[in-house]
């Protein structure tokens, strides 16, 4: 084996080595800068499509380079803070028929099992509680990107998606043909040191 050749060897099994005792990474969602998102989108009545989100939540995760079916999230948000652009559906969707965020002030999720699909994808199964119903739901969440920050700190993004069924969290207002609510996710991370 020439020489070049050992030490590109040598250097790829450095790298394995590195990567097989990397530490667990755990970051907070970047409140400060308001770069995270939760956003739900429905159909109305079968002739639009509403589009809101929440304000008031957050969370952090744990990123495992070694072994990243270990890494999970965790997030609480607020119902209160729905924001529709409309503030008189907004306390609607704040009341008992919808959200009933008096009763229930707070939502949360909480990672179980996380199902690598690939590269930079992941299937990550977890624990919804919503209006007093905890369910088990699957985001299909997708790495945007990893490295440090202009400031810095290091950061890691992430996007996810998933569909819930309103009468699975106890939802039966009429809505026309309306059933499920599509929900988008947008996580940046801080490494916390």
């Amino acid at each position: 084996m020439s020489i070049k050749r050992r030490l590109i060897t040598g250097l790829t099994l450095i790298s394995v080595s590195a990567a097989a005792f990397a530490a667990p990474e755990n970051y907070k969602f970047d409140m400060e800068g308001q770069h995270a998102f939760i956003q739900f989108k429905i159909s109305h009545l079968g002739y639009s499509t509403l589009l809101g989100e929440f304000t008031d939540f957050d969370g952090s995760f744990t990123v495992d380079p070694a072994a990243p079916e270990n890494s999970k999230v965790s997030l609480v948000i607020n119902p209160k803070s729905v924001d529709s652009n409309h503030k008189k559906r907004d306390k609607h969707l704040r009341g008992k028929e919808f959200l009933n965020s008096k009763e229930f002030p707070q939502a949360s999720f909480k990672s179980t099992k996380v199902e690598v699909t690939d590269k930079t994808t992941a299937k990550v199964h977890g624990e919804l509680s919503l209006m007093g119903t905890k369910k088990l739901i699957v985001l299909d969440m997708k790495q945007m990107g990893a490295g440090k920050d202009p400031w810095g700190g290091f950061r890691r993004g992430f996007t996810g998606t998933t569909t819930l069924t309103l009468a699975d969290f106890g939802i039966d207002y009429d809505l026309g043909p309306a059933k499920t609510v599509d929900i988008f996710v947008s996580i940046e991370g801080i490494r916390q040191e």
